[in-house]
């Protein structure tokens, strides 16, 4: 577990609630495994971390548990949710169905800005990979973001705003799952070939290899995580935690 030297700077936006501030810098903090999984987060030491009180912290803790991030357990608080196969198979499941319905309507009714967007995320895209698989760092923020970036612009032209509400909270979710998965895999899966076969697919408004292959993309990272499970000899999904 990484602890904080100083309290997190808690300025907040306008209108921003200090729970709306703790919610929000804790969440990344659990996504980005800053708070390791299974990780006890109590009161006092989250306050000593973020800078923020007890009451707006406990609002974000059961927050984050209304949305599985945490695990509210009785007579012993919180903790972060441990990463389980089993659940990101379901959640992996869910995030291709909803991927591929809002990437084939981009795709059929993406316009000329839709396609300058795909292409510019798709070379950030490559650099990101590039500088991953050159060894020029471990998994970073940059990566992540870029990653993010990439498949929010595949689907961008969707005109269904609950489906892409959905589809974002997904991607969230999932982001966990992908930095566990990138970092055991590093040196066997190549991330930007993967990329760039999807962006040539999708500029070439070829609907059903795009969608295979973002099915394919992602599944490739639950795919990852089992043969670490696998490899490690455990019997438990909590071997992913490790």
């Amino acid at each position: 577990m990484k602890a904080a030297a100083a309290p997190t700077n808690v300025a907040l936006a306008h209108g921003e609630t200090l729970a709306e501030k703790a919610y929000a810098v804790l969440r990344q903090d659990i996504i980005r495994g800053q708070r390791a999984p299974g990780e006890r987060l109590r009161i006092e030491k989250l306050k000593a971390i973020y800078g923020i009180g007890p009451s707006p912290m406990r609002e974000a803790l059961q927050r984050l548990s209304s949305e599985q991030l945490v695990l509210a357990q009785e007579n012993r608080g919180f903790a972060v949710a441990p990463l389980d196969l089993d659940d990101f198979a379901d959640l992996n499941f869910a995030r291709v169905e909803i991927e591929k319905i809002a990437l084939a309507r981009s795709i059929e009714i993406g316009d000329a800005d839709w396609e300058a967007r795909v292409v510019a995320a798709d070379y950030m895209m490559n650099r990101a990979d590039s500088a991953l698989q050159s060894g020029a760092g471990t998994l970073s923020d940059d990566w992540e973001a870029a990653n993010a970036s990439f498949h929010t612009a595949l689907v961008s032209a969707c005109d269904s705003r609950w489906l892409l509400m959905t589809r974002n909270n997904l991607q969230d979710l999932c982001e966990r799952y992908r930095r566990a998965s990138i970092r055991s895999g590093l040196g066997q899966r190549f991330t930007g070939d993967e990329h760039r076969q999807i962006t040539q697919a999708v500029l070439g408004r070829n609907i059903a290899l795009a969608c295979k292959l973002i099915d394919q993309h992602f599944t490739a990272t639950l795919s990852t995580l089992s043969q670490k499970q696998a490899a490690s000899g455990a019997a438990t999904p909590e071997a992913i935690n490790a």
